[in-house]
């Protein structure tokens, strides 16, 4: 199977092409351009690929401005840092949408895509199943001049409190969110969090029991050695779901 990689950074661009010949010993990579006008080049003078793995902020623009200058001749895997661009990539008949870093199951899953006959343009079905796999793998955390990252699997928790919103992670540091619970419970996997109240968003991961109160409100016991907010009370409206979504 013949590949071309589009990203313009060269290390992203580097590491993207060391997976793909590293891991799948069936893939070539016959071509990797930056740019959308080198893009346009390489598909108006060269073979067609297989398969294109496309990120989606290149060089000179947007990777989606390609569609409208050049039609495509095969399958495109869009590869990005961003979850935003998902629908937008489904709208241009993409098969696949990976995360950065892109971890090698995704990335089989998007291949086998391709190579078990289903790089057509994906059914409502298919997309909703996809989009459901597109989740914040991690937040950035700008602090003055500096730029944290944290990694959704090492968050025991988001909260609010006096019109703020805060991440606390697993370990214990508690940093200032831009965004609001809201917006953020948009990116987080419903399988891996759940939103206890209108001021916390909680882990399952986080969890160590859970206790019965009056009224039939449920307090949340955290694991040992994780930081401990003060209220972790499930509001009564929400136990049943919270139950329904701790026992599955």
């Amino acid at each position: 199977m013949k590949a071309l990689v589009i990203e313009d950074e060269l290390l992203a661009r580097e590491h993207m092409i060391k997976l793909l010949q590293g891991n799948f010993p069936d893939v070539e990579v016959v071509g990797a351009v930056g740019s959308i006008k080198d893009t346009v080049a390489w598909i108006t003078e060269q073979p067609a690929p297989d398969v294109i793995f496309m990120d989606v902020e290149l060089s000179d623009g947007s990777s989606f401005d390609i569609f409208t200058k050049v039609e495509v001749p095969c399958p495109v895997i869009m590869t990005t840092a961003y979850d935003q661009y998902a629908v937008q990539s489904f709208e241009v008949n993409a098969i696949d949408y990976l995360l950065k870093p892109i971890g090698l199951p995704e990335l089989r899953r998007a291949i086998s895509r391709v190579t078990s006959g289903q790089a057509r343009k994906p059914s409502t079905e298919t997309v909703q199943s996809l989009l459901n796999h597109v989740h914040k793998e991690k937040f950035l955390i700008r602090m003055n001049n500096r730029i944290v990252p944290v990694r959704t699997s090492d968050i025991a928790y988001f909260y609010s409190e006096d019109k703020n919103s805060y991440i606390v992670t697993t370990g214990g540091a508690s940093y200032v969110m831009d965004e609001s619970l809201d917006a953020i419970a948009q990116k987080l996997d419903p399988e891996a969090f759940f939103r206890i109240s209108r001021s916390c968003i909680i882990s399952e991961g986080a969890i160590d029991s859970v206790s019965r109160l009056m009224g039939g409100r449920q307090q949340i016991s955290l694991r040992h050695g994780f930081p401990q907010l003060t209220d972790l009370t499930v509001s009564r409206a929400r136990v049943d779901d919270f139950l329904d979504w701790l026992g599955r």
